[in-house]
């Protein structure tokens, strides 16, 4: 018996191949049969076929008008740090004055609050194009640091947001047991903490994979996880073959902090404790030495960059460029969601090793677009998504190519014009397993995205 299939009909598609592997950038005219089977974000819809050169839609298809990309990957988010868009802004500061901001909306989360925020969240980036994302989760208890009833009702009510978001994720979950190199947590950071990371993998454990949903782990950073508790968490990865994330080199004084502890840098004493390589991706990666820059592309460690988070928190501009040249692949994250858009990171990107090095070109477009799909994908543990082709998952993002920011160039520069003048405003279209969740630029399942992230924030203002 044959399985029920739906076919889509790409005006202009960009397949997900970079040049050198035999693609040609944009192709006009691609017809993607995928197989329909199953419903929702969890849906075993994969890709059956793929036809190029199709001038007209065929029978019964569904018309995809526009520049249709595969699904992005939003490598990296704390989806709590959305309540703080606009309320950190005013003034200055730092980093580290921006985290004490940071811990009062921690603070008044409960499993019932965060997953209403997080299903506004998770809506705003499928808005947004977004079909999957690495969730780094590490307000695991009540404050006080007691735990629920179920000790994973925080994560739970996170792979529940997703689901009801229509987007897939992975849920990042974050060992985090003390403030500082031989420092407790604070109180704000006891909610955070498992107490020792045999703890954090014991109740790590019983979180399984879903359909839509992947359980990986991290460090939360050199400083909130001590040296003789690595090897647990990376141990714990290792068995479940589950990817493994880490915030490393974000700020300097961490930097410094590491070496007066240790003798040495984040990334050499992650390296030394067997937390790197190809199933690990540091975050931010932004202060590094040579050495650092080949540990971490000797060993396969992949490189999240989150352009708009680090130029917000003024943290500095980390050296993508030469960490892919060592071979450390790239993907993207929003992180902190001052602004939700995977388009404005690539672009960021590269933007930003212009202003660094007076110098244009670091990446062509289309290796900005494999950092935010296949790539990114692959860090999230997904490897058979990010590109549209047979047996990858049937997840779709489709650009506008009317609107004010994208008329005008011919559509074979489509990709370069989804990464240098496209927002995430131009999605019109999302399809997470073969299924429309964003339907000409209106949320399927979340259809007033915009109020339930005004009510989910203001049901967290102090």
């Amino acid at each position: 018996m044959t399985a029920p299939q739906r076919t889509y009909w790409l005006e202009h598609a960009w397949l997900g191949t970079l040049p050198r592997e035999g693609g040609i950038p944009v192709e006009q005219g691609v017809a993607v049969t995928v197989s329909t089977s199953g419903s929702g974000a969890g849906a075993d819809g994969r890709i059956t076929a793929v036809r190029t050169g199709v001038p007209t839609p065929p029978p019964g298809a569904e018309i995809l008008r526009g520049l249709t990309l595969p699904g992005l990957a939003n490598a990296h988010s704390h989806a709590f740090h959305r309540a703080l868009r606009g309320a950190v802004q005013a003034g200055p500061g730092t980093f580290w004055t921006w985290r004490e901001v940071m811990y009062s909306v921690a603070d008044r989360l409960t499993p019932e609050t965060y997953h209403r925020l997080a299903r506004a969240v998770y809506a705003e980036m499928a808005l947004a194009g977004i079909t999957c994302v690495g969730e780094f989760h590490y307000v695991h208890h009540a404050p006080g640091g007691v735990p629920y009833a179920d000790p994973n009702a925080m994560g739970e009510a996170l792979v529940e947001a997703a689901a009801e978001a229509g987007i897939r994720i992975t849920l990042l979950d974050t060992c985090y047991l003390s403030s500082g190199f031989g420092q407790p947590p604070t109180a704000h950071q006891l909610r955070f903490s498992d107490g020792t990371a045999q703890a954090w993998a014991e109740r790590c454990a019983v979180l399984e994979d879903r359909d839509h949903a992947r359980i990986g782990a991290a460090v939360h950073s050199v400083r909130a996880v001590p040296a003789d508790e690595l090897a647990t968490v990376a141990r714990w990865a290792e068995e479940r073959r589950a990817p493994l994330h880490v915030h490393l080199s974000e700020q300097a004084a961490e930097n410094d902090a590491c070496r007066e502890a240790h003798g040495c840098t984040p990334t050499r004493l992650l390296a030394d404790h067997g937390v790197l390589g190809p199933r690990t991706t540091g975050v931010h990666n932004t202060h590094l030495t040579d050495e650092d820059v080949a540990l971490l592309g000797g060993s396969g460690t992949g490189t999240c960059m989150c352009p708009t988070t680090e130029r917000d928190l003024a943290d500095g501009i980390g050296p993508a460029a030469a960490l892919q040249r060592a071979g450390s692949p790239l993907s993207l994250g929003s992180d902190s969601h001052a602004v939700i858009d995977l388009l404005e990171e690539a672009r960021a990107m590269e933007l930003n090793e212009r202003l660094r090095t007076r110098t244009r070109g670091h990446w062509t477009a289309a290796a900005l677009l494999r950092a935010a799909t296949a790539d990114g994908h692959a860090a999230l543990g997904w490897d058979d998504t990010g590109t549209i082709e047979a047996g990858a998952r049937a997840d779709l993002t489709t650009l506008a190519l009317d609107s004010v920011r994208t008329a005008g160039p011919p559509p074979r520069l489509g990709a370069e014009t989804a990464v240098f003048a496209a927002t995430a405003a131009d999605v019109r279209h999302t399809i997470v397993a073969g299924r429309h969740v964003v339907r000409d630029g209106a949320h399927t399942l979340v259809p007033d995205a915009p109020r339930a992230l005004a009510q989910a924030v203001e049901a967290l203002r102090a």
